[in-house]
């Protein structure tokens, strides 16, 4: 695998080597906290730095889990609002629905087909959900890494941004890009990873596991569209220790840490500074802090989103044009590879 780039950092979005930017994200419901700081802040930044964006909807993906066929039709939307919503420009980078552009499953079939089972079957995902009493383990969760490798080679895409628990994935997308090359010559480029710099945000209520939409604890997940309200008494129940000062320590604090991370990366403070902001404070105002910082920093893409559930013809019109234009740049790379295969 490639060496990780931080390609956040302005220098290397610049690099002339960055020539077409892929990622996806499922309509599984609102983004939360950790996806915003994580991911969707990165993808506002790259479209400003790199002429080639991509940036799709994986609606395939999350039918690996049962969904009710409105409430998937609805989230679909409600994704396009908020991503729109956080800053995602549809001027500077392509917005659009991986379903309505079939060259992903055809090109994730084709793929399959250079994908061993135990490869697939070591995939974290797997191993954990095929061993759940609530999931069997079918076969699109076995095989969707294989269409996520689809998503990003069809555009002969360059980089990816990726979170730590998607190294995988890539490092799977990266070799079957070599095993096509070596079979049929050199077709994709070998897409490197860009990784977050922003540190993973915790849960409120347990800080030792990952924010996720998932938490079954209410006041365990911050979501971009709370109220004031609900942000305040979240951080307000959010669990730390029982020393008042404010410090940065993962290991033994990891609440408190959890807080600083959070506090850090919305208002573009180093940790060092949050914490030598904070010094003298107890923890009780801490969390006050923090709170009224993501308030702050979430009410205009609340606002907006409301806004834009309003206008639901424009999401559709998005949606419409960002897939018409992925399918001008779709249409020529899978020509190709069926030549390159025997299908043509």
């Amino acid at each position: 695998m490639a060496a990780p780039s931080s390609c956040i950092r302005s220098h290397l979005v610049q690099n002339k080597g960055l020539k077409r930017i892929f990622s996806g994200i499922q309509p599984t419901g609102i983004p939360h906290l950790g996806n915003y700081l994580g991911a969707i802040t990165s993808w506002v930044t790259l479209q400003e730095k790199c002429s080639s964006v991509l940036y799709s909807i994986v609606d395939l993906h999350s039918l690996t889990v049962p969904r009710n066929p409105d409430v998937l039709r609805t989230g679909i939307l409600d994704i396009t609002a908020v991503l729109l919503a956080c800053g995602i420009n549809p001027q500077k980078c392509l917005l659009f629905q991986q379903s309505q552009v079939p060259e992903h499953s055809e090109l994730g079939w084709i793929l399959g087909c250079f994908t061993s089972m135990s490869r697939l079957q070591h995939f974290p995902q797997w191993k954990i959900k095929n061993t759940s009493q609530m999931n069997e383990g079918t076969a699109g969760l076995l095989t969707y890494p294989v269409l996520q490798a689809a998503d990003i080679l069809l555009y002969k895409s360059t980089h990816v941004p990726i979170g730590e628990d998607q190294v995988l994935h890539l490092e799977l997308t990266q070799d079957l890009a070599r095993r096509f090359n070596k079979k049929y010559g050199e077709f994709f480029p070998v897409p490197r990873s860009i990784l977050s710099a922003t540190k993973r945000v915790r849960s409120l209520r347990d800080p030792t596991s990952k924010m996720s939409k998932s938490d079954n604890q209410a006041l365990a997940t911050v979501f971009l569209t709370d109220s004031p309200e609900d942000i305040k008494l979240k951080f307000r129940k959010a669990v730390t220790d029982f020393t008042s000062e404010i410090t940065y320590d993962p290991e033994n604090r990891p609440g408190v840490s959890n807080l600083v991370t959070i506090h850090s990366a919305i208002t573009g403070l180093s940790q060092e500074e949050v914490v030598h902001q904070s010094t003298g404070l107890h923890t009780d105002r801490y969390k006050t802090i923090v709170a009224e910082a993501v308030i702050e920093k979430f009410a205009p893409i609340r606002n907006e989103f409301k806004r834009l559930k309003e206008d639901i013809p424009y999401l559709e019109k998005v949606l419409r044009t960002g897939a018409e234009k992925a399918k001008e740049l779709a249409g020529p790379v899978y020509w190709e590879i069926k030549k390159l295969v025997g299908l043509l």
